[in-house]
């Protein structure tokens, strides 16, 4: 593998539940037992000369204002020289359980607002992964109209900020043609350690040196 990564780099994760994964929050080194801990581990195996570090500031049930909102702490401070970020499902979620919708006008503003201002003081690298629904259960299926629009917003928004995007959304589709939704993510949106792989193994593609 021909990574885009150089020696002594910093790379964080983050974003909600999906990539918190049970992490020990009084362990600032902690990966939880997700994608994080797949990549991290797969690439310090691989070049343990490179010395680069890893962190993992995933918060379950975080929504793009959240983000906003402890940036400066969990994400600015740490001087990171690549930004993962993972988020939006529980921006569509909770117009459905809760009825408090995120429109996808403020979606992309507060994701805006957490990209400019990384790329502002860090000038660091940016890795952009796709938030996806499977229809698994049934209801899941309505979701997508919600979801969409910000699917579209983050692909657009990598683009502008030149940032790696990883396409889950359409990556999990297709798994699901090999097998059943709920073999990836058993409610449709949390995945099942096969889908923490495919996310793993779709993330360091994007690194990859072309």
């Amino acid at each position: 593998m021909n990574l885009k990564l150089v020696q002594d780099d910093i790379i964080l994760f983050q974003g909600d539940s999906i990539t918190d994964v049970g992490r020990n929050r009084e362990q600032s080194e902690d990966l939880g037992r997700g994608y994080p801990y797949m990549i991290a581990s797969k690439l310090a195996y691989q070049y343990p000369s490179m010395n680069l570090t890893f962190y993992n500031r995933g918060i379950s049930g975080n929504r793009v204002i959240n983000l906003q909102e402890r940036w400066d702490r969990d994400c600015l401070a740490l001087k990171p020289n690549w930004v993962s970020i993972y988020i939006g499902i529980n921006d569509t979620w909770r117009r459905y359980d809760r009825n408090d919708p995120t429109s996808a006008e403020q979606f992309e503003t507060g994701y805006r607002d957490i990209l400019t201002r990384t790329k502002e003081q860090l000038q660091a690298n940016l890795i952009m992964l796709e938030p996806f629904v499977l229809p698994h259960p049934a209801d899941r299926e309505a979701w997508r109209e919600d979801l969409d629009p910000k699917i579209t917003i983050v692909r657009k928004l990598a683009r502008e900020f030149n940032a790696l995007l990883v396409p889950l959304d359409g990556l999990f589709a297709q798994a699901s043609m090999k097998a059943h939704s709920s073999y990836w993510a058993g409610d449709g949106v949390h995945p099942s350690a096969a889908g923490h792989a495919l996310i793993s193994d779709a993330w360091l593609r994007a690194i990859e040196k072309t």
